[in-house]
């Protein structure tokens, strides 16, 4: 199951370096590519703003 990024996103960066397959993108609000996705939850690990959660 892939991450998501919520509206509480917050712009910051912090997970596009800490994701080890570049499943991430930049924006006004990041997006996670589901598809390269590995579900290994370091980027809601290192998230300030708590925005990442797991898909439902």
């Amino acid at each position: 199951m892939a991450y998501v990024i919520s509206d509480d996103c917050i712009a910051c960066g912090t997970c596009i370096d800490e994701c080890p397959v570049g499943a991430i993108s930049e924006g006004d609000i990041y997006s996670i590519d589901p598809e390269q996705c590995t579900d290994c939850g370091t980027c809601a690990d290192v998230c300030p703003s708590e925005a990442i959660h797991p898909a439902e």
